[in-house]
C-alpha cells in the first residue's frame, strides 16, 4: 500500500523524499558508530599490559607475573614529587674495594597518563624505567689519577648525582686487566639510561704508560679526571698506607734516597715517582687534548668540595646537583662526608682507611723532597694553566 503511494507521487515529490530517507540512515549510522566508541573507551583500560613495562596500576586484573614485580616507588595521588631527593637512584656504595660492585636495580618508568595527572615532574618520570631497563655501555668517563690524591672522595660523591652510574670497585682494565678484553670490560659497568654518563676509577691509570693508547683505542672521546695534590705529602700519604700492611718496611726517609748523604733523590720508589705530574702528563697528551682532561685540586676537595665537584660536573656537561647542602665536614677524620649517601638516608664518611695519621717525618727530608719538586710543580702548573699553590 505504501508503496504504491509513493508510486503514484509526482517525479519532484519521490526524488525529495529518497534524499531525506538518505540522511535519515546516515544520521542513525553515525549516532549508532558514536555509541560504540564510548562504550569502547570507558570499558577498556587506558593503559596496556606489556611484557617489558609493569603497568597494573590501571588495572588490578592483570597476570600473576606483572603482579609479582615489585613497585620501586609508590605513586600518590595528588603528591608532587619534585626535586634532588624523588630523583636519587636506589643503589649501593661498596666499602671493599677488592669486590666489584653489581648491576644496580633502576626505576619504573610510569605511564604518560599517570604522570600527567600525578604531576610528576618530567625529570624524575624521565630517571624511571623497568626493572632490568638500560644496558651497560662502555665508560664515557674515566678517575685515572692519583693514587692518594682524593679519587675514593671524589667517586662518591660524583655517584650521589643522579645522571651518573660507576662501578663501585677499582677494575684496573687499562693496566692489568687489558688482555680480558673490552666486552669483558664493559660487563663490569651497571646499566645506564639515555643521558646518564657511565663512570669507573683507577687511579694507576694515570701512571701506566699504556694507558692513554689503550683508552684513545676505545674513544677518542673519553673524559679524564685527574685528582692531584701536594707530591710531598701524597707521597708521605702512600708510605702510611703501606706501613699499614707492613709494618716492617723501611723508614720513609731510607726509602727517599738513593743516597743520603749526597740527598739524591730516589725517583724509582713509586711514592715518589707517582708526584712527578708533569712528566705523566706528557704522556698523556700525545693521545688527549688538554680540554679532555680536568685536574681536580685534592686539597680544595676537602676545604670546598661543593666548588670543585662544580667543576667537575660542569666538565662532564651534567647540571649542578651536588651543591653545599650535601656534606658536612667531620671534624674527627678532617675531611668532608655526605649528609646523605646514594641509595641510604643517613650519613656517610669513608672508611677507616682513609685520613690515617701521617708518622712524623724528618723535616730536612720533607724539605729535600719540596725542593726536587719544586720544577716539576713549575712545569705542571704552567701545563695545566691552574696554580694549586703547593711550593708557597
Amino acid at each position: 500500500m505504501a508503496f504504491s503511494r509513493i508510486s503514484k507521487l509526482d517525479p519532484p515529490s519521490r526524488g525529495i523524499f529518497r534524499r531525506a530517507a538518505v540522511m535519515l540512515c546516515s544520521l542513525l549510522t553515525s549516532l549508532l558508530l558514536l555509541h560504540c566508541l564510548t562504550e569502547r573507551c570507558s570499558t577498556s583500560s587506558p593503559v596496556k599490559a606489556s611484557s617489558s613495562r609493569v603497568e597494573g596500576h590501571h588495572n588490578e586484573d592483570l597476570g600473576g607475573s606483572i603482579r609479582s614485580k615489585r613497585l620501586l616507588y609508590e605513586w600518590t595521588a595528588g603528591s608532587e614529587l619534585t626535586g634532588y631527593g624523588a630523583s636519587r637512584r636506589s643503589s649501593r656504595v661498596l666499602a671493599d674495594e677488592q669486590t666489584l660492585e653489581q648491576p644496580e636495580e633502576s626505576f619504573m618508568l610510569p605511564p604518560p597518563d599517570l604522570v600527567a595527572s600525578r604531576k610528576v615532574s618530567p625529570r624524575f618520570a624521565g630517571k624511571l624505567s623497568p626493572l632490568g631497563e638500560g644496558s651497560k655501555k662502555l665508560p664515557q668517563a674515566l678517575i685515572i689519577g692519583v693514587k692518594k690524591g682524593g679519587t675514593r672522595a671524589l667517586l662518591e660523591f660524583l655517584r650521589v648525582h643522579p645522571d651518573i652510574r660507576a662501578v663501585g670497585a677499582e677494575p684496573h682494565f687499562f693496566d692489568r686487566n687489558y688482555d680480558n678484553g673490552l666486552e669483558w670490560y664493559r660487563d663490569l659497568m651497571p646499566k645506564t639510561l639515555e643521558g646518564q654518563i657511565t663512570m669507573e676509577k683507577t687511579p694507576s691509570y694515570f701512571v701506566t704508560r699504556e694507558a692513554p693508547a689503550r683508552i684513545s683505542a676505545m674513544s677518542r672521546d673519553t673524559k679524564l679526571i685527574v685528582v692531584v695534590r701536594d707530591p710531598v705529602t701524597r707521597a708521605i700519604s702512600d708510605y702510611t698506607q703501606t706501613l699499614s700492611k707492613k709494618p716492617d718496611i723501611p723508614s720513609f726517609e731510607s726509602l727517599t734516597f738513593k743516597n743520603r748523604t749526597t740527598g739524591l733523590i730516589d725517583t724509582s720508589w713509586s711514592a715518589i715517582q707517582i708526584g712527578i705530574y708533569a712528566k705523566h702528563l706528557d704522556n698523556w697528551l700525545q693521545y688527549f687534548p688538554m680540554d679532555q682532561i680536568l685536574f681536580v685540586s685534592g686539597e680544595r676537595l676537602i676545604s670546598d668540595p661543593a666548588g670543585e665537584l662544580g667543576r667537575v660536573q660542569d666538565f662532564l656537561g651534567l647540571k649542578r646537583i651536588i651543591t653545599d647542602k650535601h656534606f658536612y665536614f667531620n671534624q674527627t677524620k678532617g675531611f668532608p662526608c655526605l649528609k646523605k649517601a646514594e641509595g641510604s638516608s643517613k650519613p656517610h664518611c669513608l672508611g677507616k682507611t682513609k685520613g690515617r695519621t701521617h708518622p712524623n717525618i724528618d723535616p730536612e727530608v720533607v724539605q729535600r723532597l719540596r725542593d726536587f719538586y719544586r720544577p716539576f710543580n713549575m712545569k705542571f702548573y704552567q701545563m695545566t694553566g691552574r696554580f694549586f699553590g703547593w711550593d708557597d
